[in-house]
């Protein structure tokens, strides 16, 4: 009678498919190689991935941001819908470096699930390659951890990471903000990767009242809730390299009442005017059936302004028309002020 504890157990038998890591592996590469980008000195498949800041750069200062999509992934998850995660994953690192005036060189992403399914990584690291080769940013390298028992099937997290480089006397820091700036609002896809606990609540409510829409803002429902972050990379980089933008704000968790602040000297505020921007239907449909006061949904959504431009009012008008020149939807939607003793950003 053989004993079990002796049969000899591999790597595949607890749940780990290397063949399946090496495919992945195969079809990403093909995918990374169209990221290749100046400075790229060895990419995908190393220990580690090597990149030489360009000798452009006089006096670089690398600027890092890393980030999730958060609770997004589980209407992907649902919804079946694995293809643009990945850019939202690079949005959120390589838009946060953005507004420091840096541009984004590489990025490196970690994707860990329990089982690795190739054509769910495939379409996910095709939407991170696609995120990288819209904002100029090579894909130099990332993780694919499969993790038995750790994640439920099917079921997937992503992380990721941006490193970008930007002239020491060209940081943008804000302290040159002052009252009378202009605020511009450069519009968003949509939610982007920010607020879906809520938005998922709001589903799930109106999925029980049976009233849930079937498109919005013209496209099919599932299709517009996940609509990717607005990659605002080029565009405003271009603008950057011909016009004295003062600050820029990244409008994240916290929305447009938390992420302004966050780009403002002491003592000033931002008056943005309501109704300066239009509200979609997206976030009309978020505000009803959340419920919610206008207030609450500049906290919790970017409400239609995914990146926000200070410049001095003499200056706006031109960095609006070159802005849309680059392909963005801006609005005029406010004015710095004396902060005073009210809120560092007040909409009405």
């Amino acid at each position: 009678m053989s004993n079990s504890s002796n049969t000899p157990l591999s790597y595949k038998d607890a749940g780990v498919d290397i063949e399946a890591g090496d495919a992945l592996v195969d079809r990403i590469k093909p995918l990374a190689k169209k990221t290749m980008r100046e400075g790229v000195m060895a990419g995908i498949g190393g220990f580690g991935a090597l990149f030489e800041v360009p000798k452009r750069y006089q006096e670089p200062v690398l600027v890092s941001g890393t980030d999730g999509v958060g609770t997004k992934l589980r209407l992907a998850f649902e919804w079946n819908m694995h293809d643009t995660v990945g850019i939202d994953l690079v949005a959120m690192s390589v838009n946060d470096v953005l507004v420091q005036g840096a541009e984004p060189l590489f990025f490196l992403d970690y994707f860990a699930c329990g089982k690795l399914d190739v054509d769910t990584a495939a379409a996910v690291v095709g939407g991170i390659a696609k995120g990288c080769e819209l904002s100029g940013c090579a894909l130099i390298g990332g993780e694919t951890a499969e993790m038995p028992g750790m994640y439920p099937d099917g079921e997937y997290d992503l992380a990721g990471f941006c490193v970008g480089a930007v002239e020491k006397s060209k940081i943008l820091t804000g302290l040159g903000v002052k009252p009378g700036d202009v605020v511009l609002g450069l519009a968003s896809h949509g939610v982007h990767s920010n607020g879906f606990s809520l938005v998922r609540k709001c589903i799930e409510r109106a999925e029980q009242a049976g009233n849930l829409p079937a498109t919005l803002d013209g496209q099919p429902f599932k299709e517009a809730v996940m609509a990717p972050t607005r990659l605002y990379v080029k565009s405003t980089l271009a603008a950057l390299a011909k016009h004295p933008i003062k600050a820029m704000a990244h409008i994240t968790g916290g929305g447009l009442l938390e992420n302004i602040p966050r780009v403002l000297p002491e003592g000033t505020a931002a008056h943005l005017k309501k109704g300066s921007w239009p509200q979609s239907e997206l976030f009309g449909w978020l505000q009803a059936t959340a419920g919610i006061d206008d207030i609450e949904m500049n906290r919790t959504f970017n409400n239609g302004i995914g990146m926000v431009v200070v410049i001095d009012a003499a200056e706006a008008a031109a960095t609006a028309a070159t802005l849309r020149e680059l392909g963005e939807t801006v609005y005029d939607i406010g004015v710095i002020a004396d902060k005073g003793d009210g809120a560092a950003v007040v909409v009405g």
